[in-house]
């Protein structure tokens, strides 16, 4: 996007039609731009423009210029040297931590975005997906929405709230970390933050990714709060033998082995369980849902609940919902063999499970074990789990979102939910610090290309989303102008 375009001199005023055809011309071709955007809106759109082409993809790209870029915008915008903190743990791996500050009264809100990205293969996209492109009312890029989207609404907000001269009952600290893509694995993000200066990044509660508005057909039927997280664990499931030449077969085979193991996983599902976060989920998607899957809804959620309810014949045939219900356990790789003439003498698998909160790795891997029923088959815990409690549904914090979001989106629910994914909230929370994934950024329920293909965010959605946050912070954290 660059600067304001006009039409008034492209050709005649008497030819109102050929100005027409000019005008539908551009605006199908991308040349066209949106025009009066306020001051805020253009600082917006540039952070966000930084901060997408510079390429922070996680193993190769370079988050310490990111964190970088942001330090230089706070501090052209007066903010003093003491607030902001470039913190650098390895080779191109950074971490910006900024603060405003607000009276004291009250313990400091933190606002986190990750800076690092998944990566993208230019020959699988549309556009450049390390250049913002503005494309049939979208933003396209690697990084659009996850999650440059809030990097750059609370960096802009930050300076806006500072223009200003806002002065809240507690200080604003936004944190922008490296390396959540791999759930910091290197202890360079979140966990080095926590572990190394903690005092930086303290705070009564958090925002972070996690929770959007959700839209059908154009509309806004719900806002998104993150309050828990299912845990991400990997098994690796391998089979060995002595193996052979090919043209003496026996039934003792590796590959058969793991092969009917993993067909009896498929058909295996683990027992519903619920929390406060996915009651109250169920209990409020109930409205949106047919007679049948409304009921079935309902039937979750009593005493007694219909065992049919909750199966694959009828509530877990959705995804989605299967997700919020109970833990979950797939196969996502497989190999075997080491020649084709030869019999196999090693077949190995990874399943990776998203562990309903309070449940145990360890009973999740003896459950693994009975239902692949092979003595054979040799299950490995691959990581190291982060589990952490949810976040309680404060009604300081659910209240300013359910009163801003009427204003926003006054048909939408607020949804407490559960993620089926993963977000540095995790530690946060296991650190004493309640966090809430919840973002402003509307979009379409069934169009979700965060990690895939020609990632976008509606041009709409983002301003509007900058506009919530910046106007929720300032709730939360209390005081006048």
């Amino acid at each position: 996007m660059s600067g304001v375009m006009t039409f008034g001199n492209l050709v005649s005023p008497k030819n109102r039609w050929g100005s027409l055809l000019v005008l539908v011309f551009l605006l199908s071709s991308g040349l066209a731009v949106a025009e009066g955007l306020s001051p805020q809106q253009r600082l917006a759109f540039d952070i966000y423009k930084e901060l997408i082409e510079i390429n922070t993809v996680t193993a190769t790209g370079d988050t310490a210029r990111a964190a970088e870029a942001m330090a230089a915008r706070l501090r052209a915008a007066g903010f003093a040297e003491a607030d902001i903190h470039v913190l650098l743990p390895a080779p191109r791996k950074g971490n910006l931590v900024a603060r405003l500050r607000g009276t004291g009264a009250r313990k400091p809100i933190l606002l986190l975005a990750h800076l690092d990205v998944v990566p993208a293969n230019r020959e699988d996209w549309s556009v450049d997906p390390f250049k913002l492109t503005e494309q049939d009312g979208y933003f396209y890029a690697r990084g659009s929405s996850d999650d440059k989207f809030m990097a750059a609404a609370f960096i802009s907000n930050l300076i806006r709230y500072k223009q200003e001269g806002y002065k809240g009952d507690r200080d604003i600290i936004v944190a922008l970390e490296t390396d959540e893509e791999i759930l910091d694995r290197d202890g360079v993000g979140i966990q080095w933050l926590l572990k190394n200066h903690r005092d930086l990044i303290d705070a009564e509660f958090a925002l972070n990714e996690g929770g959007g508005v959700g839209l059908k057909d154009g509309k806004a039927i719900r806002n998104s709060v993150q309050t828990t997280e299912k845990v991400s664990l990997t098994y690796r499931l391998d089979v060995r033998n002595k193996g052979g030449h090919s043209s003496v077969p026996t039934r003792d085979n590796a590959i058969y082995h793991l092969a009917e193991g993993l067909v009896r996983l498929s058909k295996f599902s683990f027992p519903p369980k619920l929390n406060e976060t996915t009651r109250v989920y169920f209990e409020r998607m109930a409205q949106f849902e047919g007679e049948e899957t409304a009921a079935d809804m309902r039937t979750v959620l009593s005493d007694k609940p219909d065992p049919a309810a909750m199966s694959f014949v009828r509530l877990a045939t959705n995804p989605v919902y299967n997700a919020q219900l109970r833990t979950t356990c797939v196969a996502t790789m497989l190999e075997g063999g080491h020649a084709y003439n030869a019999l196999p003498q090693l077949a190995s698998a990874k399943v990776n499970c998203r562990i309903m909160p309070g449940e145990s790795p360890e009973e999740v891997k003896a459950t693994l074990e009975r239902v692949l029923a092979d003595d054979q088959i040799t299950v490995t815990q691959l990581d190291q789990p982060v589990l952490s409690a949810p976040s309680a549904l404060h009604e300081k914090i659910m209240g300013s979102i359910e009163k801003l979001s009427r204003e926003f989106w006054p048909d939408a629910i607020v949804l407490p939910t559960m993620s089926s994914g993963a977000t540095d909230g995790s530690y946060l929370r296991n650190a004493g610090i309640p966090t809430y994934g919840h973002s402003g950024l509307a979009s379409d329920v069934n169009d979700i290309r965060a990690h895939g293909k020609d990632e976008r965010v509606l041009v709409k959605s983002f301003y509007e989303g900058e506009e919530y946050l910046y106007r929720l912070v300032k709730m939360l954290s209390g005081g006048g102008p």
